[in-house]
């Protein structure tokens, strides 16, 4: 690059990180999804495998197998009636769903799947999948007490919850 241009130009220099964050922040998005969708059954239960979050919306939309509910439960270790309660599904309409294999609506796939991406950033951070479902059931001081997993049925109480289990990742008293 000429002397002139860097005279002009010289934010490139500040450009170039934000580039090379997006770029990875981009490799990291197709690799949640395919977390994401492994946490619900992966290509067993979902029928397909997932590659791209642009997949996963379609599948959100079209509604996810009721089965996905029942891998996500054993992995947090909840039982139905904890997992309907939490994702906001009648007891009753949980059961029937199961019993035909039918699908979700799109406002329960979606959060079905904010729980399932809430676990997926547990386990990352945490580094164990039985203590991130831990975690999640446990009380949780910079929650005021409150178990993070109760916090997810708000998208500001998921972001906050996000936020914690990043403080985690970096260290930083949470």
């Amino acid at each position: 690059m000429s002397a002139l241009c860097e005279q002009r130009f010289p934010e490139r220099f500040v450009l170039h990180p934000i580039a090379n964050w997006r770029i990875l922040n981009s490799q990291e998005a197709t690799m949640t999804s395919g977390v994401i969708a492994e946490v619900l059954g992966g290509k067993k239960v979902l029928g397909r495998s997932i590659k791209s979050f642009a997949e996963l919306a379609e599948l959100i939309r079209k509604g996810l197998p009721a089965g996905s509910l029942v891998v996500l439960g054993e992995k947090l270790e909840l039982k139905n009636a904890a997992l309907s309660e939490k994702l906001g599904i009648p007891q009753r309409t949980l059961t029937r769903r199961l019993s035909r294999h039918s699908r979700l609506t799109a406002a329960e796939s979606d959060r079905t799947v904010r729980l399932a991406r809430v676990y997926a950033t547990a386990v990352e951070m945490i580094g164990n999948a039985e203590k991130a479902a831990t975690w999640l059931r446990t009380p949780n001081r910079a929650l005021g007490g409150e178990l993070p997993i109760d916090q997810l049925d708000t998208d500001l109480g998921t972001k906050e919850v996000e936020n914690i289990l990043g403080r985690i990742a970096y260290g930083v008293y949470s």
